[in-house]
């Protein structure tokens, strides 16, 4: 029978192994949906001052990327160096 895709698994008291868990890959995820609800929550945030009449300069303008982009990219850099830092403690 085929197995679909599926691990062979056996049956009675084998070995369990325990799942792997892949940190970099999780905290990855865990900082896109972090930042991704940073921004959207600016966007939104900045639209609607934008409809009421706010941000009517240029000078307004040009904060917005700073606003939309800087504390996400500046954490990914902090966990960047955070981790690099300790990965020096077990090497």
């Amino acid at each position: 029978m085929p197995n679909f895709g599926l691990r062979n698994r056996t049956a009675g008291n084998a070995e369990r192994e325990e799942p792997v868990l892949n940190w970099r890959r999780g905290m990855f995820r865990i900082w896109l949906v972090i930042s991704a609800g940073w921004i959207m929550g600016w966007t939104i945030y900045l639209m609607m001052d934008g409809m009421g009449g706010g941000m009517s300069t240029r000078e307004d303008w040009l904060i917005v990327p700073i606003v939309l982009f800087a504390p996400p990219v500046a954490l990914g850099l902090f966990g960047s160096a955070s981790i690099w830092a300790l990965r020096g403690f077990v090497e």
